[in-house]
């Protein structure tokens, strides 16, 4: 693995605190963001796919205060103040696995995991998927470790050793293959588009 070694993630980043309608209702700093319950704000899951139907996976970085170590779905982050969701999501493809590619919108939902007395996710996240087939560059500062992963392995890998796997995780890929097989599938036959 080629991996960069700059730092993207910053506990004093302003992130978009919103209602359960995705209304905004101010800003906080991520660090604030996370204590305790949490207020809740924007985020977002990347799920990028291969053209062999594989997901890519990564195990979070080690050092990071919630769920470090763990593994969970392509890239997990936040819109900033003032950014968009498509702005966001591109950046943080950049920032943490060295590309780009374009990304399909699927749902978004709310939801609530705490890390014992280390804080607590309390997020309203979007949900997107996209295609790619080249070269990973990802950023061991927020990276720990990434690998492609068959559907048919991952189902087995959450059955057998699901304290692995961020919360957010498990409950997102339920939702994609219960309810968005027919997208999925859209995504991996369709013709690969690389921004960058």
């Amino acid at each position: 693995m080629n991996k960069a070694a700059k730092i993207v993630s910053f506990d004093d980043e302003s992130l978009v605190l919103v209602n359960s309608n995705d209304e905004i209702t101010g800003y906080a700093n991520k660090d604030v963001a996370h204590d305790g319950k949490g207020l809740l704000h924007r985020a977002f899951s990347l799920f990028i796919f291969n053209s062999s139907g594989d997901l890519l996976l990564q195990q979070r970085g080690i050092d990071k205060r919630l769920w470090g170590g763990f593994w969970s779905n392509s890239v997990c982050s936040h819109p900033r103040q003032g950014e968009s969701l498509e702005i966001a999501t591109q950046r943080r493809l950049q920032e943490e696995l060295g590309f780009s590619c374009k990304l399909k919108y699927l749902y978004k939902f709310e939801y609530k995991a705490s890390y014992g007395r280390l804080g607590s996710e309390n997020e309203l996240c979007s949900v997107l998927i996209g295609k790619y087939d080249g070269r990973i560059k990802a950023n061991k500062t927020e990276i720990n470790d990434w690998r492609w992963v068959s559907p048919e392995q991952l189902e087995k890998e959450l059955l057998s050793q699901s304290d692995n796997f961020t919360p957010w995780f498990k409950m997102e890929w339920q939702e994609l293959t219960q309810k968005w097989t027919k997208s999925l599938n859209h995504c991996i036959e369709e013709k690969e588009l690389k921004h960058g």
